[in-house]
């Protein structure tokens, strides 16, 4: 699952080990600790994400629904202020709307 927030963006996949839990990925370290605080952040620099934490799903899903309460903009692309997720996601956006109009 991908999830693109405001202040970043990460990918959860279920544990390779455990069916209860999930490992959280991300292209920066800082989101992690952001939305996982009291949670280890793995680093391994030859995988493909950088950034890891594995979490239980009950947590994520915690977390996740923290975060939607918060929603409070109108338009999520101008909530963005970090200039390089940003644009991150614009080509997202972009590339969703191509993907959208070859229906």
């Amino acid at each position: 699952m991908w999830i693109c927030f405001n202040d970043g963006f990460i990918s959860a996949v279920e544990h390779r080990d455990s069916a209860t839990l999930l490992m959280v990925r991300a292209r920066r370290r800082d989101i992690l600790e952001t939305l996982f605080p009291d949670t280890e952040v793995l680093v391994g620099a030859s995988t493909d994400y950088q950034y890891r934490v594995v979490v239980p799903k009950t947590h994520f899903s915690e977390v996740v629904a923290s975060r939607i309460g918060e929603i409070s903009y109108p338009n999520f692309k101008d909530s963005v202020e970090d200039h390089e997720l940003h644009k991150l996601y614009e080509s997202f956006w972009l590339l969703h709307r191509a993907y959208q109009s070859q229906r």
